[in-house]
């Protein structure tokens, strides 16, 4: 079983090299916590240690043990509950939140680093930390002054945790349809009645406590998502001084039995007459739950980053030690039987693919956390860019690097060969653990339709050309510098193209309604593979610019610089394949009638 390491290395080039991180905090207005570097440091540092020394060996142990259920009761793997008290104890839990409001006040960006690091550990148990945010985040939106001084404190020291409750049976993704109600008690709350499945951590012994953030509708609430609400409810009652109270009528009917993450309690839960808190104001909980949805959406892509590096981590070392076969070009290894497996070509575009998405998805998630901070510390002109750039940017990071990471969750298995497939080395685990990234908080098919429907064409553009003007900008500052330029030329004609397709798009969205679904996947894999090559086009230009300088480690910036040319020569191409399918007409997929699929 590959252990897991922290790769502090790629983290500190990203943050420092890569986003100039140390002037990006200096410039935030309104930060509670200054970053200085030896915080940052400090905060890395101490991550890497509890995500290698205290989650790492929770990995194989809670996927072979899993959760269990037996009588309303769910059992946790042994050591899920000890980390999680360590988390709270040590003040991980209230990383991001304000000061005021009993957290740390550092940036989002520092939290998402964090959270890559404990959940390439073990998303599995990781998943218990981050729904646990889910009720905090929403308690920050539109609690009280009295509900948060209630809730929160527990909440930020891991005495309590917490879940978010959208999903139902009959209506997936289409949370108008839900069916849950809430009635008014009369007394400033509320009873909350209904079946919510697909509830991660919803029912566990890890706490003494679980807050539910529960979308509901009221009595006489208008239909769709205009009449949805959202509330508070606690499985034991949370008196007014913050002391448990009774069980609460919150009960759970079964855990799923899952393909992966089989340490995190998958729960159908019921809630019959539950008593419970709205936040904000009646009809509003949509509202309120996007601002945690988007938060989400951007966790899930960080799955796919945590999933690739721990496939990538476990692929390089066995290619190292793996002796099998000599290489075509004369022996490596001339006193062994044989050489390791790295020697081979194909072993290494395997490898090489694994890299160039893993460090790409690192810097873009990086970045795109970075956004996160200006939206919510910078000036006003800052905020508004970035919640732009936000808005634009979080389906293709949710859907791009969650597609991404499953082929370099495959690659892993193929580079062990016959020895991928079986339990042993861990490599079929982080398949199965990564596969349901691309379906949670909305599948690629979704995050593709809130991206071309939504973002691009419903903004008339707009959002989209305030991203690719950052990419033209950046293209102009290097032409003709001889050593960008096998970057900047084919990135500077991506991006035309990118406008160029959108507008065929768009038109052939005018002639036939079914442009928009037939098109938005190839659509979003396209912008995906365009919003990497500027990506790697910028480490590209750090690169050269260091290694004109003759550092120590030149070795690191030659093989950024070697990455980036693989993007470009052999994964990039694959982005005008996805722009032709783009552009077809919907003919072909909309051709056959219901009946006609199977005879």
């Amino acid at each position: 079983m590959p252990s897991y390491t922290a790769p502090r290395r790629d983290i500190q080039f990203v943050l420092r090299e890569f986003l100039d991180t140390d002037t990006h905090y200096a410039a935030l207005d309104g930060g509670e916590a200054a970053v200085t570097p030896d915080l940052l440091d400090a905060i890395v540092d101490n991550a890497a240690k509890f995500a290698e020394e205290v989650v790492a060996p929770t990995f194989q142990s809670g996927d072979a043990q899993g959760c269990h259920f037996a009588n309303g009761k769910v059992t946790t793997p042994a050591g899920y509950a000890e980390a999680f008290r360590a988390w709270g104890e040590g003040g991980w839990q209230g990383l991001t939140v304000p000061v005021a409001e009993g957290g740390q006040g550092l940036p989002p960006s520092l939290g998402l680093c964090v959270t890559e690091m404990v959940g390439a550990a073990n998303w599995a148990w990781s998943m218990y930390t981050g729904l646990s945010g889910a009720p905090v985040t929403c308690l920050l939106n539109g609690g009280t002054e009295a509900l948060k001084a209630r809730f929160l404190p527990k909440l930020l020291s891991g005495e309590w945790a917490g879940t978010m409750c959208l999903t139902e049976a009959h209506c997936g993704s289409d949370v108008g349809l839900l069916r849950t109600r809430a009635s008014d008690n009369g007394d400033g709350t509320w009873n909350i009645s209904g079946t919510k499945i697909f509830i991660s951590g919803g029912e566990q012994d890890i706490t003494d406590n679980i807050v539910h953030a529960i979308l509901a509708r009221t009595e006489g609430a208008p239909a769709g998502t205009a009449g949805i609400s959202l509330f508070i409810v606690p499985k034991f009652w949370v008196e007014e001084d913050g002391s448990l109270g009774a069980f609460n009528n919150i009960s759970c009917g079964a855990i799923e039995k899952k393909m992966g993450l089989k340490g995190s309690a998958t729960c159908v839960m019921h809630y019959d007459g539950a008593r419970g808190f709205m936040l904000g104001g009646e009809n509003q909980g949509l509202a309120l739950m996007f601002k945690l949805m988007n938060t989400a959406r951007i966790g899930t892509a960080l799955q796919g980053l945590a999933m690739s590096e721990r496939a990538f981590q476990g692929a390089l070392a066995y290619a190292r030690e793996r002796l099998q076969m000599r290489s075509i070009t004369g022996p490596k290894n001339p006193d062994g039987p044989a050489d390791p497996i790295i020697v081979h070509p194909d072993v290494r575009r395997m490898l090489m693919t694994q890299k160039a998405f893993t460090e790409g998805e690192r810097a873009f998630l990086y970045w795109l956390a970075q956004q996160a901070d200006l939206a919510m510390r910078g000036s006003e002109a800052q905020a508004a860019e970035a919640g732009a750039l936000l808005e634009l940017l979080t389906p293709i990071a949710k859907g791009f690097c969650t597609e991404a990471a499953q082929e370099v969750a495959y690659l892993g298995m193929q580079v062990f060969g016959g020895h991928g497939y079986i339990a042993d080395h861990g490599m079929e685990q982080i398949a199965r653990d990564n596969r349901i990234s691309t379906v949670y908080e909305g599948t690629t098919g979704i995050q593709s339709l809130d991206l071309v429907g939504r973002k691009v064409l419903g903004s008339g553009g707009e959002l989209l050309r305030g991203f690719t003007k950052q990419i033209h900008k950046f293209c102009q500052a290097w032409e003709g510098d001889a050593g960008m330029a096998e970057f900047v030329e084919p990135l500077a004609r991506l991006n035309r193209e990118w406008g160029e397709l959108t507008a065929a798009v768009g038109e052939g969205a005018m002639a036939d309604a079914e442009m928009v679904g037939s098109a938005s996947v190839d659509y979003l894999m396209f912008s995906g593979y365009v919003t990497f090559a500027w990506i790697w086009a910028r480490i590209a230009e750090v690169s050269l610019r260091r290694l004109a300088e003759e550092p120590a480690d030149a070795a690191f910036y030659r093989a950024k610089l070697a990455t980036a040319r693989f993007y470009y020569q052999r994964l990039l191409p694959r982005a005008r394949a996805h722009a032709e399918a783009a552009a077809a007409a919907p003919d072909s997929v909309m051709a056959l009638a219901e009946d006609e699929f199977a005879f």
